[in-house]
């Protein structure tokens, strides 16, 4: 791995597996990881919002990440999240646990930074605050998380987070294209790289100069979205591009509950069980859907990879 930032591609936001004793699955946790090695992924973003991460205690998540790391270990990097509360000193002792789990980077939750109604001038007084905290040997990513609520970074922000030399990888959210060519403008030349959450604006920004994807659709459709990074530079693939955007609308079906399921077709032994949300809600008709993703995404993969 390139020290000055992370490999450009598809970095899934991992799912966490349950058992029927709503335990992290480890077993499953363990098949998850390498179906994302044989899928095409270049890095994997473990302890994320997809991981249910404000339903898992400390605990779970410092072990959850430490799993990860190991069981990725000299194959892929990896990135952990999980700083959920809302006082400093509670979010400096997750963020400084996460930070011993061996992953390559932790990565700040920007609405954890500032309420809703605060300025980006607070934000900002913030973050300087907390990095004095966190030992400058741990490389820092910015996850625009969209729960509670979202806070898309201002390309000014960005500009003062990329120039710190403090931050490497920066998952946007943003869903707007002008929003995300205004930060990779600043971020040229520094050592923070975009990864796109949306696939509506991926290709886009992929030919803007985003590093890749970061974003839901690679739990079901990671080999899609590797081959869409790896080869849009010497292939017009907007048909792809807009084949993977309609698929994403699967998105506003019941994940991560169908991701699971989806995954239980590929062959994983992981359960449907969800803290966030009741996994008996993915009735028959939402099955059917699923099963047609599938259908459409082997389709997709012959039509694409040959």
């Amino acid at each position: 791995m390139n020290d000055t930032f992370f490999p450009g591609g598809v970095w899934p936001v991992m799912l966490t597996p349950f058992g029927q004793d709503n335990k992290v699955d480890y077993g499953a946790l363990e098949e998850l990881v390498q179906w994302y090695m044989d899928h095409g992924a270049s890095g994997l973003f473990a302890v994320c919002q997809s991981s249910e991460m404000f339903c898992l205690s400390l605990e779970e998540r410092v072990g959850y990440a430490a799993f990860v790391c190991k069981k990725a270990a000299g194959k892929l990097p990896v990135i952990a999240s999980g700083h959920i509360s809302d006082s400093f000193e509670d979010q400096r002792t997750e963020l400084l646990a996460m930070a011993d789990t061996g992953a390559d980077a932790i990565i700040l939750i920007t609405n954890r930074l500032a309420l809703q109604t605060q300025s980006d001038a607070v934000w900002l007084s913030n973050l300087k605050k907390l990095l004095k905290e966190l030992p400058k040997d741990v490389k820092l990513g910015l996850y625009e998380c969209p729960y509670p609520y979202k806070r898309v970074l201002s390309p000014e922000l960005t500009k003062w987070c990329a120039d710190s030399g403090r931050f490497y990888f920066l998952k946007d959210t943003s869903c707007d294209i002008e929003n995300i060519s205004a930060k990779l403008q600043v971020c040229r030349n520094t050592p923070l790289k975009l990864y796109n959450a949306n696939t509506a604006t991926l290709l886009e920004s992929l030919k803007l100069g985003a590093y890749g994807y970061s974003g839901v659709m690679a739990n079901m459709q990671c080999s899609l979205y590797a081959y869409l990074y790896e080869n849009y530079q010497h292939q017009d693939l907007t048909r792809l591009s807009d084949l993977l955007t309609i698929c994403a609308l699967i998105e506003r079906q019941l994940y991560p509950a169908n991701a699971k399921y989806y995954l239980q077709q590929e062959g994983l032994h992981i359960s449907t069980k969800c803290r966030v949300q009741d996994h008996g809600a993915l009735g028959d008709t939402f099955q059917k859907e699923i099963h047609m993703l599938r259908r459409i995404t082997k389709h997709m993969e012959e039509t694409f990879h040959g």
